[in-house]
């Protein structure tokens, strides 16, 4: 063998080490307990028997991908990490109400704790939707932190909680941090086919558990029930996506419809829920980290109030914006073109600052329009 074949030889091993040395080093990382766990045994088998379940994965009502015609996943990472951008972090601190959790008035009220993590209080039942406490959106506490002002709000803050809606297993949405402490603190937990494995995981009793598929509901006592109703988006923690099933929710009681949309992108699933239920008093829907680049999996602004028209809700309150940069876009833009678009519609629209009260019972409830002036 020569100098020069040796040579070759010797460069062919060590990048092969080095290929496996990455290999290994990701497949040991990647079994850390904030990536959850995908479904199996009896839950997978479960999975296998919902109609969303097709080909491996679950699917979408209407045929989507995450990436629009005309954009690549390569263009839309480098232009996440690299592209211009302009005020997509506030300048200075985002002012926020400290609401006595354990304290609330005895009426049926909402806190919003920033993105999409809020308390419901409905029927003297409290229902914690999708809560990210820890201070950041992401499997590793060094990115995607909150901003400045708005992570307020810490586990030891929560009352006990009756009822924990999860709309799918997103780092933004289903928080590893959060949800160790949070297990001795909730009654049941409510959520889409597949996510309960993540949760068991994390040391919940299996007991406490309910999952469900689309179009499903769960009575809950006297005259509540939460129904599972469509989104269009996707899931995953880790390598392999849509194991796991997204989902909306409509809590539905004697006197009172809420509409809980999750993330999700347009589609005619909002029409059909509203005929289904003939409309909500109030309609919580995904507004912000939206791209046109991804637009069939996250409403755009324009789309907001077709949605809540769609639904026939009588109010809107828009989430998913305030606390962490994942679209890039300026971080006053959502409220903003809110704010613009249900005017329009003459809408009545609730923009809470994270922690003030909303009133269910009144929809005049007036709130200031906060984010201006801040950048």
């Amino acid at each position: 063998m020569t100098r020069t074949q040796k040579g070759f030889m010797r460069a062919d091993i060590a990048l092969l080490s080095l290929i496996i040395l990455i290999t290994t080093t990701g497949c040991i990382y990647m079994q850390l307990p904030q990536f959850g766990k995908k479904p199996t045994g009896q839950r997978l088998e479960r999975i296998k028997q919902s109609p969303n379940f097709r080909d491996g994965r679950f699917q979408n009502l209407s045929p989507t991908t995450t990436v629009s015609e005309g954009y690549s996943y390569a263009g839309v990472m480098y232009d996440y990490l690299f592209g211009k951008k302009q005020d997509v972090k506030p300048d200075h601190t985002i002012p926020v109400v400290k609401t006595d959790l354990q304290n609330l008035p005895a009426e049926d009220v909402l806190v919003w704790f920033g993105h999409s993590s809020y308390l419901l209080q409905v029927d003297s039942k409290k229902i914690l939707v999708d809560p990210v406490l820890s201070g950041y959106a992401s499997p590793v506490s060094w990115t995607t932190k909150a901003f400045d002002g708005t992570d307020v709000y810490k586990l030891e803050d929560l009352p006990a909680v009756d009822i924990l809606l999860i709309t799918h297993d997103h780092y933004d949405h289903l928080d590893y941090e959060t949800m160790k402490g949070l297990k001795d603190k909730v009654g049941m937990v409510i959520c889409g086919l597949g996510v309960g494995a993540h949760l068991e995981h994390w040391g919940f009793p299996a007991n406490r558990i309910i999952e469900k598929d689309w179009w499903e509901t769960v009575a809950i006592s006297g005259n509540m029930n939460i129904h599972l109703t469509p989104a269009r988006h996707f899931s995953g923690r880790g390598l392999k996506r849509d194991q796991t099933l997204w989902t909306s929710f409509v809590v539905e009681t004697a006197s009172r419809k809420i509409f809980l949309g999750g993330d999700s992108g347009y589609d005619s699933h909002f029409e059909t829920i509203g005929k289904k239920f003939g409309g909500f008093d109030l309609a919580i829907l995904e507004n912000g980290q939206y791209n046109v680049a991804w637009h069939q999996i996250h409403t755009l602004p324009e789309e907001l109030v077709q949605a809540a028209q769609d639904l026939n809700a009588k109010r809107i309150l828009p989430v998913h914006s305030g606390k962490f940069d994942l679209g890039g876009h300026p971080w006053y833009e959502p409220l903003e073109m809110a704010f613009k678009y249900a005017a329009e519609a003459n809408l009545p629209l609730a923009t809470p600052m994270i922690g003030e009260l909303v009133l269910l019972n009144d929809s005049s409830q007036v709130f200031t329009p906060w984010w201006q002036g801040i950048k």
